[in-house]
């Protein structure tokens, strides 16, 4: 569960070195997939606190106002489209299981963009859910042809 905590590794680390420690494929996913959710409303929560205290110095604030503020900008612009292509593109880059493109990395894109909470952490959780599947299936797939040529 603590690896699937971590930024880089997330589940992608956790559910393998689960299987491998001999840990139910099950049970694995589960934790690690849960550990793994529970990490989106804490770094969503870590940023607006950050930016909070960073926003209180000028160079932050003139970065923060130039560059963040624009790409929301141009994200109203196509609202529409934006809030359901978005979603769907962040569920297929979070459910990709490589390292960095996890559920820290997608709360931090839709930090940045500023998509809606709500909406960021069902898409987050659903490609976190999906990459958890897909994440067992290999790890339990692997361990199983190591078995057989061994």
């Amino acid at each position: 569960m603590l690896l699937s905590l971590l930024p880089i590794s997330e589940l992608r680390g956790g559910i393998p070195y689960a299987v491998v420690s001999g840990i139910n494929p099950i049970s694995a996913f589960v934790f690690c997939t849960l550990a793994n959710i529970l990490v989106i409303p804490i770094c969503f929560l870590f940023l607006e606190t950050i930016n909070k205290l960073l926003l209180k110095f000028q160079k932050y604030k003139n970065f923060f106002d130039l560059y963040l503020n624009s790409l929301r900008k141009r994200k109203v612009k196509i609202e529409r489209n934006y809030e359901t292509y978005g979603m769907v593109a962040l569920t297929i880059f979070v459910a990709i299981p490589l390292p960095v493109t996890g559920a820290w990395t997608g709360t931090l894109i839709a930090w940045l963009l500023g998509l809606k909470k709500f909406r960021s952490f069902l898409a987050i959780s659903l490609g976190v859910i999906i990459a958890g599947v897909l994440v067992t299936l290999i790890a339990t797939g692997i361990l199983a042809t190591l078995n057989f040529l061994l």
